[in-house]
C-alpha cells in the first residue's frame, strides 16, 4: 500500500500539472530517501536491536546502499523544497525529484 500511494502522488503531481499549466502554476513534487529525523532514529534503534548489533549499524547499512555514503539531513530536503518553490523552476513542472543521494537513478 505505502509504494502504492507514493506512486499515485507522482500521478496526482503530474495531472495537476497538466492542469493548471494554462494558469501559470507548475506543480511539481519531491521524493526524499532517508532523512535524519526522529523517525529515523527509532528505524535505526529497531533494525539494530534486531540484528543483535549496537545503535547506529541500521544507519550504517542503509548508507551502503546510498551512492554519496550518507543518510539526508531535512536541510538537504529543504533547499531542494526551496528552489521548487522559488522562480528559478518556473520552466519546471509535472516533475517528481528524487531527493535520495542516489539510492534510485531514475
Amino acid at each position: 500500500v505505502y509504494s502504492s500511494s507514493k506512486f499515485a502522488v507522482r500521478g496526482l503531481t503530474q495531472t495537476a500539472a497538466r492542469d493548471l499549466a494554462h494558469l501559470g502554476i507548475t506543480v511539481n513534487g519531491y521524493c526524499p530517501g532517508i532523512v535524519k529525523t526522529p523517525m529515523w532514529a527509532e528505524i535505526d534503534r529497531q533494525v539494530s536491536e534486531a540484528a543483535g548489533k549496537p545503535l547506529g549499524y541500521g544507519t550504517q547499512e542503509f548508507a551502503k546502499r546510498i551512492t554519496l555514503g550518507r543518510l539526508s539531513e531535512p536541510e538537504d530536503v529543504a533547499a531542494c523544497v526551496s528552489y521548487l518553490a522559488g522562480p528559478d523552476s518556473s520552466y519546471m513542472t509535472g516533475q517528481s525529484l528524487l531527493i535520495d543521494g542516489g539510492m534510485v537513478f531514475s
